[in-house]
């Protein structure tokens, strides 16, 4: 298996431990003299010139990028000031400025006050010539491929993601072994689109089967070690079985793309379901789909997944028979396998990287540890989109989403709305409470305060 890349972060000059950092796989950190950042600089009167939360890392080796956050004394890389706050500004007015990102290179230095690391970029030794040609046209990729080993499509393939997916088709007609789990399969028509890649239903001509067939697109080169990483924590969700979670049939990769088949929910996801009635959902349905819905989170957290990325959008309805309806969550691991195999790119900053609305301050802070209660804090969230049509915290346009999460708390939901239940209220506010931790630390905890308060 080829080797992976590394990053690591050596200190040159101060009190920090300990004295080099080693990242292998996909993570972003936040640095300055907080208790809740890695690395943490010491939160003494020789440091005052640290912010609290003072910049962000974003790292897929062998690729790192630096923001300032606004700090007040500002970030060096090799002794230029890349961000600082304007004179006069608090931190949370600086939040509304804009700080450039800059990509780093082997050998830079960061210094922060009188702290100095220094980047260690280490790449394996590969052949590069199987880079040179997109995985589906064969296009030359040139620099695209930013010479890292494995199979890549170039960016005009990416931005097509049913050609891509009526090519593994007809490779799987064809008797290709790694498409076997989709011969045999029709697309009878799109059903989303995201930033991974795109998902459509489709029927299995022989049987009539329908399931969601979802094509994932690398946004860097998926090497053999980032592929076999993603499968393996794709096999996980495949081995989970309950009424409220989306079923995951088959999964694969061919031609620098990932594909999944998955059980098929006719009721459409409950973002949908919420714009449909005109920006909301009445208590007295919003609440059932939640407590169904949490069922589904506590089992996954009880096989030891967390999800990481829950929105309504991946919380999906099943039309019953007999009329009813069931809740059931999607995806359970797959955008966080995805990412933290490195096959989404430098994502979690900058403007395309999309709002972390759906996110808690600790998923930000320690990327790499997500634990059961930032999955119960999202849902929280979801809740409450689905109650107000909102969400917990505002996004100005204006303003740096990754520092609104830092800095402002959820926005009590009888702000949003008053006539939400005050028994309710208290049970989602809570939730969504933030320091020291996490409201709701269990998916039956909240269930359960849920079930009483209505």
């Amino acid at each position: 298996m080829t080797p992976s890349a590394t990053i690591t972060l050596t200190l040159v000059e101060g009190r920090v431990k300990p004295g080099a950092y080693v990242f292998e796989e996909r993570t972003t950190c936040v640095l300055g003299r907080s208790t809740d950042c890695s690395p943490q600089l010491p939160d003494d009167s020789d440091h005052k010139t640290v912010s609290r939360h003072h910049c962000l890392l974003d790292i897929n080796p062998p690729d790192i990028r630096i923001r300032d956050f606004g700090s007040l004394n500002g970030t060096y890389v090799n002794g230029e000031k890349i961000g600082q706050r304007r004179r006069g500004l608090t931190p949370e007015e600086a939040v509304a400025d804009s700080y450039p990102e800059h990509d780093l290179k082997d050998g830079d230095r960061i210094r922060l006050g009188d702290t100095v690391f220094r980047v260690d970029i280490t790449r394996p030794q590969v052949a590069t010539l199987r880079l040179a040609r997109c995985a589906k046209c064969e296009r030359e990729l040139g620099d695209e491929a930013g010479g890292r080993p494995g199979e890549l499509l170039c960016a005009a393939c990416q931005a097509r993601p049913d050609a891509v997916l009526k090519l593994l088709l007809e490779l799987a007609h064809g008797g290709r072994a790694d498409l076997m789990a989709i011969r045999g399969y029709s697309v009878i028509r799109e059903l989303g689109r995201g930033g991974m890649g795109a998902v459509y239903l489709a029927r299995h001509e022989a049987t009539g089967v329908e399931v969601a067939l979802k094509v994932m697109l690398p946004k860097v080169a998926a090497s053999e070690t980032a592929r076999a990483r993603f499968l393996r924590e794709v096999a996980l969700t495949r081995a989970m079985k309950h009424p409220h979670v989306v079923a995951l049939h088959d999964a694969g990769f061919a031609n620098g793309t990932f594909y999944l088949t998955t059980e098929f929910c006719t009721g459409g996801s409950l973002d949908r379901l919420v714009a449909e009635r005109g920006g909301r959902l009445p208590v007295e349905e919003a609440v059932p789909i939640a407590v169904q819905a949490l069922k589904g989170l506590e089992h996954a957290h009880g096989q030891g997944v967390v999800h990481r990325d829950l929105s309504p959008s991946n919380i999906l309805l099943h039309r019953e028979t007999d009329g009813s309806t069931t809740a059931k969550i999607a995806d359970f691991g797959i955008g966080k396998a995805f990412d933290q195999a490195g096959l989404s790119g430098l994502t979690r900053t900058g403007t395309t990287a999309g709002k972390p609305m759906f996110m808690p301050r600790q998923q930000v802070i320690n990327f790499r540890k997500a634990t059961p209660a930032v999955d119960v804090w999202a849902f929280a969230a979801c809740l409450y989109h689905t109650l107000t049509g909102r969400t917990p915290r505002e996004f100005p346009r204006a303003k740096d989403p990754w520092q609104v999460v830092l800095q402002e708390p959820a926005i009590p939901i009888r702000r949003r709305d008053p006539a939400i239940p005050r028994r309710l209220a208290e049970v989602i506010d809570t939730a969504l409470r933030e320091h020291p931790e996490i409201g709701c630390a269990s998916a039956a905890e909240l269930r359960g305060a849920l079930e009483r308060a209505v």
